[in-house]
C-alpha cells in the first residue's frame, strides 16, 4: 500500500492543488468573498504547484526516479512558502503585522473606460478583516494547515524517490 501511494503521491499532490483552488473559487463566485492582495498570491503558489507535481509524475518511473525526486523535493519548498505566505497573512488578519499597501484587487482587462468603471465600483478588499472562519480559523488559517501537509507529503514523497534512486 504505502509503494502505491509512493508511486501516486505526484498526482494526489496535484488534486489537492486543483482542489485548494477550486475551493477558492468557489468561495468567491458562489460565496461572494472577493479575494484581497494576499489571497491572490497564496493561489498563485497552487498555480505553480499543480504543474511541479504533474512534471514529477510523468517523469517518474525507470530512469526518471532522480528527476521525480527533485521536483518533489521543489514541490515541498513551494508548499512551504505557501504555508509561510499563509502564516503571514494570518498575522495580518490578526494585527501581527502590517500587510502589503495594494489590498485590493480587480482585473485590468477591457478599455481604459472599462478598467475605470471597475476600480470605481470594485470594493476594497482588505487582508487585515478576517471574512469567512470556521471554528475560529480563517481561510488563511486553514491554507497554512493544509499546505504544511501538503509539504510534509511532498518532502516524503521526495525522500523515497532519491533514496530508491541511491539504492
Amino acid at each position: 500500500m504505502s509503494r502505491i501511494l509512493n508511486r501516486q503521491a505526484p498526482i494526489l499532490l496535484a488534486l489537492c492543488a486543483v482542489s485548494m483552488l477550486g475551493a477558492a473559487y468557489v468561495f468567491q463566485y458562489w460565496g461572494g468573498l472577493a479575494p484581497c492582495e494576499l489571497c491572490w498570491w497564496q493561489r498563485y503558489v497552487y498555480m505553480a504547484a499543480i504543474p511541479v507535481a504533474l512534471a514529477a509524475f510523468a517523469l517518474d518511473g525507470p530512469g526518471g526516479g532522480l528527476h521525480a525526486g527533485l521536483l518533489l523535493g521543489l514541490l515541498a519548498l513551494v508548499f512551504a512558502g505557501s504555508a509561510g505566505l499563509a502564516g503571514y497573512h494570518v498575522g495580518v488578519e490578526q494585527g501581527w503585522w502590517e500587510g502589503p499597501a495594494a489590498c485590493s484587487a480587480f482585473a485590468l482587462e477591457g478599455s481604459l473606460e472599462d478598467m475605470v468603471s471597475k476600480l470605481i465600483a470594485a470594493p476594497v478588499v482588505r487582508c487585515d478583516e478576517v471574512a469567512w472562519s470556521l471554528f475560529g480559523v480563517s481561510m488563511a488559517g486553514y491554507n497554512a494547515i493544509i499546505s504544511i501537509s501538503l509539504a510534509g507529503v511532498s518532502g516524503w514523497a521526495a525522500l523515497n524517490r532519491l533514496k530508491a534512486n541511491h539504492d
